[in-house]
């Protein structure tokens, strides 16, 4: 059986690498790419690919909301997540949205071979690096686990928000924050992107269900 893939990232050379990596194996064939995630997104429903491998940061729709879009689908597509990030917040981040794989993309070309034959398997990979995070979380003890009921948002977003669901405005969370009033529009605006939420009062009934701002 070949394993069809999709490429899913916004920098030519390292896309026509991992072309070039694929095309010496008889058993992956690259059916497209895309250089961003709204374009991922469609191109999965166009070629129904076995396996993606997705980039996190990308202009427009990153890679995180392109795979959360991509396995609500309820297709067969396995996503690997494949980037340069290897902190927490993108790693879990990814895990939530439903990818079965996180690489670096220093990985050996091997590696990143054997990831894809892997998921499209219906397995679960994870780089060594990714590996020991994933195991340093679960090992340690559950009272250190920073918990967080919106794991898309950044620390600094779910700072916000847990201001925003306590009634402030824009102006006393820069003040708490010490950011600008600019900054903290910015983030507000992402917050209300990525929990899809229309307004202000939609957030704070969002966030008030998961238990913020009550304090």
């Amino acid at each position: 059986m070949t394993i069809r893939v999709l490429i899913a990232d916004d920098h030519p050379v390292f896309v026509s690498g991992l072309a070039v990596t694929f095309a010496a194996c008889d058993d992956i064939t690259v059916v497209g790419t895309a250089a961003d995630g709204a374009a991922a997104v469609a191109a999965v429903a166009e070629l129904a690919p076995d396996v993606v491998l997705m980039d996190v940061r990308m202009p427009g729709r990153n890679g995180i909301e392109a795979t959360r879009a991509i396995v609500s689908g309820g297709g067969p597509t396995a996503i690997v997540v494949l980037t340069m990030f290897d902190d927490d917040e993108s790693v879990f981040t990814a895990m939530a949205a439903g990818a079965r794989g996180y690489l670096l993309k220093g990985a050996p070309q091997e590696r990143i071979i054997e990831a894809v034959r892997s998921v499209a398997a219906g397995d679960l990979v994870f780089g060594h690096d990714v590996a020991a995070q994933v195991l340093a979380y679960f090992a340690a003890p559950r009272g250190s686990r920073r918990e967080n009921p919106f794991p898309e948002l950044t620390d600094r977003e779910t700072e916000v928000l847990e201001r925003i669901a306590a009634g402030h405005n824009n102006q006393r969370i820069a003040r708490e924050l010490t950011l600008s009033e600019k900054t903290v529009r910015n983030h507000v605006s992402s917050i209300f992107a990525k929990l899809r939420v229309a307004d202000r009062s939609e957030a704070i009934v969002r966030a008030r269900e998961a238990g913020l701002g009550s304090g």
